[in-house]
């Protein structure tokens, strides 16, 4: 044993293998403190932080930035997980040195450990500074006239208030050109109602804007009718006159009607045919008739008219004697008519009373002309 380690080269194969054990020892605790290292060591993302931006918020609008923003956090363990739950940080972008236009802008954060890597996704935004505006605007009010049940339109609608304010970015401003308030509600509307509707403000596209609106509702009122046309009247003479009648004319002050119903069936109507039964007319004058219901048709502004008829009646030999005989009578009587006498008061009172003689001899009268008879 003693010559062992005399021997020179003994020795150096000792130290050899001692060098040997000595670095595998010393590389796996390396190896170890690395594994330890890395096991306290964590990453997490979180979501939907609030970004807060820093501006004249008075006269200017900001367009391009997000309302929030992912932020990836990385370092130890227990930081992390304290960092994501007490949430006692912020990320923002400050623009109050920024002047109208366009801009590139970085966001920033504070109050993080600065054990942390912190990353924020997205990181780098473009934004437009421009000039706050305020306008009033004209709402339109609009439905769907699918809504309205057959046999009834649409007359018109209003909004109250019927304008509003829209404040934006004054590029956004001159880009509006619809300014609507929708209605909804269930199908076959038939009568006028209110409904409280919001109001959207929209480009040429029909692209929603981004706009401050006051008010964002307002009350809509719909006002329905029937659907209804006026059409002429045409009175169409039926039947034939009486013997010696004469219809001259048959004519109604009522020119034109009115008629409710489907708009397909109220708009083929041209006209509305009236039957006036000329059989039984005897005398000129005023006659109601009744106005028919065309199929289809739900009702008439009347149901009858009046119809003034003008006729002539043709005269009769016995009625060209009735008139003649009074006059031939009159004309007789005219010419044996003495001249009348100045007569005293008594004479007047006793005009009109017979004398018993004159009775006497009227009675005779038809005596002595029956006898001439015989």
């Amino acid at each position: 044993m003693d010559k062992l380690f005399d021997s020179y080269w003994a020795l150096r194969v000792i130290a050899l293998i001692l060098a040997i054990l000595l670095f595998f020892y010393a590389k796996a605790q390396l190896d170890d403190g690395q594994q330890t290292s890395a096991s306290n060591t964590d990453v997490d993302i979180i979501t939907d932080v609030p970004l807060e931006v820093y501006y004249d918020t008075e006269n200017l609008i900001v367009s391009g930035l997000p309302e929030t923003v992912d932020v990836t956090i990385e370092g130890p363990m227990p930081i992390v997980l304290q960092t994501k739950l007490t949430k006692d940080f912020k990320v923002f972008v400050d623009l109050n040195s920024l002047l109208i236009g366009e801009h590139r802008v970085t966001i920033q954060h504070e109050n993080f450990s600065p054990k942390l890597d912190v990353t924020i996704d997205p990181n780098i935004l473009n934004i437009v500074v421009e000039e706050k505006v305020t306008e009033e605007v004209k709402i339109e009010p609009e439905i769907n006239n699918s809504l309205i049940a057959e046999g009834y339109e649409l007359l018109g609608m209003t909004s109250d208030p019927s304008t509003i304010l829209v404040t934006g970015a004054k590029s956004v401003i001159e880009s509006i050109s619809y300014v609507k308030a929708t209605i909804n509600s269930e199908e076959g509307i038939t009568a006028s109602f209110s409904q409280e509707a919001n109001v959207r403000v929209l480009d040429s596209s029909l692209n929603k804007l981004d706009v401050t609106i006051e008010p964002e509702t307002v009350n809509v009122n719909v006002e329905v009718k029937q659907y209804s046309r006026k059409v002429p009247l045409n009175i169409r003479q039926t039947g034939k006159p009486m013997n010696g009648v004469t219809i001259n004319s048959v004519t109604s002050q009522t020119k034109v009607i009115e008629v409710f119903g489907p708009k397909s069936i109220i708009d083929p109507i041209t006209r509305l045919e009236v039957e006036f039964d000329i059989s039984e007319i005897q005398e000129s004058g005023a006659y109601e008739v009744e106005l028919p219901l065309p199929n289809g048709v739900t009702k008439l502004s009347r149901y009858s008219i009046e119809v003034q008829a003008n006729i002539t009646k043709a005269q009769t030999e016995t009625e060209d004697e009735v008139v003649q005989e009074p006059g031939q009578e009159e004309g007789q009587e005219q010419e044996q008519q003495p001249v009348p006498e100045e007569t005293t008061p008594e004479e007047e009172t006793n005009a009109g009373e017979t004398t018993p003689e004159e009775d006497v001899v009227e009675e005779e009268i038809p005596a002595e002309e029956d006898n001439n008879t015989e």
